[in-house]
């Protein structure tokens, strides 16, 4: 019972730092611009379009649905399009600590990966923009959470709205899938397996794939959406939409002041400005206001160390033939969000598309955590160290929260707060 109040009590400090000012800054900050024009199109005609012109979309709908949910709510305004996001990274905090709970049976360990979840500064700045990763970031975590809890159905359901949000999700789709059918043939042969094979292709294709078709229903029923006249078959001229979405995804090469190779993501080599200007009558000479798409500095190198850590332990475990349930889930969610982006070399990437395995990181941590506690004897150092880090990580956290929320700093306390050059 103390561990829920305790997650339920950080969740609500998360979603305070969430909604507290959520309407700064004003206007549009990075490419909110795209997704909510996309969100009132949807409002408006069931599809996007530019004036009368059918218009070019590359992301599924789900995503723009959810902003557009907000706006529905509480009109179209700043509010209005990030509030969705704001709830759903809440329940990430909370979602993480139902995993770490199942994964280590563990309060201590409960209630520490919600507060790294709830200090992390990615994750508040996805949280309190109109953009797409933070729904992806949610819908592969309740996957996640419901995978472990063989609630497949259901699962299914999660990865169909991951799809439906940003195509990367396919990767996680195809993860879980391939486990699920692992899962099948092991426990099961001969006629056996039959019945439990077509179980597990319709939780994780026909249901995913259903979801996906069923979200992109406001395209079908109307004829203004881009492509639907290619062709008098309206699934030839879908498939023939989808390829090139598919070419613009493959050949995004456009420079951009804010790219970062996928080598930097882990150590924020170069976060992403999603916002940045120079306020008048700010009380000093000169000020700076931005939105800086930068994790929690310590937090994310501390997680970089533990995510090194957690791969020696893995491949030892195989080479033991003993498999740990943590150790696969969290390479397996590390490796599904991070190592397909090093196939695109010459693809437009941004450090911010980290936030989707983002929660492994931090269960990363929390297993290296867990190993200490289980291994050294002194269990009160080990804790006194895991609250100095955690001290540590908070502070760092509060330091950089003017640039997570927006705030109007002075331009030397901005300039403090670049620690590497590669973050101007």
């Amino acid at each position: 019972m103390k561990t829920r109040i305790y997650v339920i009590a950080i969740a609500l400090i998360g979603l305070a730092l969430r909604l507290f000012n959520l309407g700064t800054p004003k206007g549009f900050v990075f490419d909110e611009l795209y997704y909510v024009d996309g969100a009132r199109d949807y409002l408006a005609h069931g599809v996007e379009v530019s004036g009368d012109t059918p218009e070019f979309v590359v992301h599924p709908p789900v995503g723009k649905w959810l902003i557009a949910l907000g706006i529905k709510v509480f009109g179209d305004s700043e509010f209005g399009w990030r509030f969705s996001g704001a709830i759903l990274g809440t329940v990430m905090i909370v979602l993480i600590a139902l995993i770490a709970q199942r994964l280590f049976r563990n309060s201590f360990l409960t209630i520490a990966a919600s507060f790294l979840m709830a200090v992390d500064g990615l994750a508040l700045v996805h949280s309190r923009t109109a953009l797409l990763d933070i729904f992806l970031a949610f819908f592969v975590l309740l996957a996640t959470y419901l995978f472990l809890m063989r609630w497949h159905w259901w699962a299914g359901i999660a990865l169909g709205l991951a799809i439906s949000t940003k195509w990367s999700a396919l990767y996680y789709l195809a993860l879980f899938a391939v486990v699920a059918l692992y899962r099948t043939f092991t426990h099961n042969t001969g006629k056996d397996l039959i019945r439990p094979t077509i179980k597990t292709v319709l939780q994780y294709a026909l249901i995913p794939l259903s979801i996906y078709i069923t979200s992109w229903a406001g395209w079908f029923v109307s004829n203004r959406g881009w492509a639907r006249d290619y062709s008098a078959n309206v699934i030839n001229s879908f498939i023939y939409y989808h390829s090139q979405m598919l070419g613009f995804h493959t050949g995004l090469t456009e420079k951009h002041a804010y790219q970062a190779n996928p080598w930097s993501w882990l150590i924020m080599g170069r976060p992403t400005s999603f916002f940045y200007e120079t306020p008048k009558d700010c009380g000093a000479d000169k000020c700076s206001q931005e939105v800086l798409a930068l994790g929690t500095p310590i937090l994310w190198w501390v997680g970089t160390v533990a995510i090194a850590v957690v791969i020696g332990f893995w491949i030892k475990s195989f080479a033991n033939k003993r498999y740990e349930p943590p150790l696969n889930v969290i390479v397996a969610g590390i490796a599904a969000g991070y190592l397909p982006w090093f196939f695109f070399q010459k693809r437009t990437t941004f450090s911010f598309y980290a936030i989707v395995f983002e929660p492994f990181l931090i269960l990363a941590i929390i297993y290296c955590i867990y190993v200490a506690l289980l291994h050294f004897e002194k269990k009160r150092n080990t804790y006194v160290i895991v609250g100095l880090v955690g001290f540590a990580i908070f502070v760092n956290f509060i330091y950089f929260l003017p640039l997570f929320t927006g705030d109007v700093i002075t331009y030397d306390s901005w300039q403090a707060r670049m620690w590497l050059p590669s973050w101007i």
